[in-house]
């Protein structure tokens, strides 16, 4: 055999070992990725499972409860409400106002005059985003008060608050009545905010699930209402009762839709309330209106907005509408003015909805963050335009 042949032989002899090689490499590599996906698996689970902001899960027992209910299928809460109409198709991210998605520095709030909440008069009071204090019949209520500084159940990443947090303010807060919670997200549903809460508040009333959560954090199971959509009750003279909202819920990885979400009717003496809490543009606002409405105040949602899921979140010119729909004499916007959870300019949500209330000829208050309302039928505010303070 020539020195060539011998030459030839071996190199294909150490390309075929090479192969293998590469072959064998390559495999510990996959196996080594694969067994380090499941252990950081396992990692999350538990520290999902032993961190108390992930709340709780609902028991067997009760997902039992839940399948009697029109509004759950296969293991989930769903909205089922035909699409009757939506003009969200209308409406996309082009037409932004104002591109910068944070503000430039803190904004502007009000400082809180506790003893206009206090009052026995009629009152509502904004802490940003979708947390309120609303005063009815003298009863002190607060709808999803997130007062945190950020929205995320870790308090190294996630939506920060423009402003600074209200929690501190609860010291100075009266007792509470109820609470209202709309649904389970971070931004409504705050950890922080309810563990400071709990001993002062009186009764909690939240959508079928999210009972868990509180009773995880320390609330008595007594103390907390659950209803499902359309169900009503009374408290304290006060006609309560949890409305549809085209949305979906959930805490952590594997529970999305395992608790159900809405909006709340609370009927006063002298004010007929509403919430929506969050939700697209769809048929159950005029379902709403033709019920419970008129309302002389309406909180609608409209903003974190964006046409990738714009059946989840409105765009302000929607809310306007939503409000006709369910007959609200005053309009109050809501889920803007605290954090970013969305691509749009942080001001876009009011300044839309102003155009369009005033093409629909709607009474759309902008209070600042901190300043309470009276709801005395009037409630004729200047529109300050403290946003671009």
């Amino acid at each position: 055999m020539s020195n060539l042949e011998e030459h030839t032989i071996t190199q294909k002899m150490n390309g075929h070992v090479s192969q293998k090689a590469k072959k064998r490499i390559i495999k510990k590599i996959m196996i080594y990725l694969l067994v380090l996906i499941v252990v950081l698996g396992v990692v999350i689970s538990l520290f999902m499972y032993i961190h108390p902001a992930f709340g709780g899960n609902p028991s067997n027992e009760q997902k039992e409860v839940y399948k009697t209910f029109d509004n759950y299928d296969d293991g989930k809460f769903v909205y089922q409400t035909p699409t009757e109409s939506n003009i969200s198709s209308t409406f996309n991210d082009s037409n932004s106002v104002n591109k910068e998605t944070n503000p430039a520095g803190p904004i502007p709030v009000s400082k809180i005059d506790w003893n206009k909440i206090n009052s026995k008069e009629d009152s509502l009071t904004w802490f940003g985003h979708s947390a309120y204090l609303l005063s009815l019949d003298n009863k002190k209520i607060l709808i999803d008060p997130m007062l945190g500084p950020i929205a995320s159940p870790v308090s190294f990443a996630g939506p920060k608050r423009y402003s600074q947090d209200f929690l501190n303010s609860i010291e100075e807060m009266p007792p509470i009545d109820a609470v209202f919670i709309s649904h389970d997200h971070y931004d409504h549903l705050d950890y922080q905010s309810i563990k400071k809460l709990k001993s002062k508040v009186g009764h909690f009333f939240v959508p079928y699930g999210v009972s868990n959560h509180l009773i995880r954090w320390g609330v008595a199971k007594e103390k907390i209402t659950e209803m499902n959509w359309w169900d009503e009750t009374e408290f304290q003279g006060l006609t309560i009762a949890l409305t549809p909202s085209k949305h979906f819920s959930g805490r952590g990885i594997f529970n999305r839709d395992s608790t159900l979400w809405g909006g709340w009717v609370i009927l006063g003496k002298q004010t007929r309330f509403y919430t929506s809490g969050d939700g697209g543009y769809d048929a159950h606002f005029k379902k709403i209106g033709d019920k419970y409405g008129p309302f002389d105040i309406a909180l609608i949602e409209g903003g974190q907005y964006d046409k990738r899921w714009s059946w989840a979140h409105m765009f302000p010119e929607e809310s306007v509408q939503a409000n006709l729909d369910v007959k609200g004499k005053h309009m109050m916007l809501m889920h803007w003015g605290a954090f970013t959870l969305a691509n749009h300019g942080w001001t876009d949500p009011i300044e839309r909805a102003l155009k369009a209330a005033k093409k629909n000829d709607v009474n759309l208050i902008a209070p600042q963050i901190g300043e309470t309302v009276q709801l005395d039928g009037k409630m004729s505010i200047p529109v300050s335009s403290w946003w671009k303070k």
